[in-house]
């Protein structure tokens, strides 16, 4: 039988994978950013209705898109040291809030990253 997929979520998908292909690895870290803020944003939003599915599915895309940064992380010097401690503090927070939601935490980590990728992209 085939999985009902929501329409928003295959437009999401296209338009991951059509913005992948052919990103250099600047393309790839700012995606990261986005999809992670957005997925935020997403898990205070279905916190606010009461969806508690949207809001797993939410904070599962937000570690994913945490974990993509983790991994893209190269090198042993300061700058390497200091990402490798902000993902992995961003990584506890929302698996804290995965079990014991705060909206206040989430928001603050989404404005925080929403920040980095502007700065990222000079502006």
């Amino acid at each position: 039988m085939l999985r009902q997929q929501n329409p928003n979520e295959a437009y999401r998908r296209v338009d991951f994978d059509a913005r992948v292909n052919g990103a250099g690895p600047a393309d790839l870290v700012h995606l990261c950013y986005e999809h992670l803020v957005a997925a935020l944003g997403t898990a205070i939003h279905a916190d606010r209705i009461n969806d508690n599915g949207l809001r797993s599915r939410s904070l599962t895309r937000a570690l994913t898109a945490i974990t993509a940064l983790q991994l893209g992380v190269s090198g042993e010097n300061s700058m390497a040291d200091a990402l490798n401690h902000l993902y992995a503090a961003a990584r506890r927070t929302v698996l804290d809030c995965s079990l014991s939601f705060d909206s206040r935490q989430i928001g603050t980590l989404r404005k925080d990253f929403e920040e980095i990728g502007r700065a990222l992209q000079g502006g």
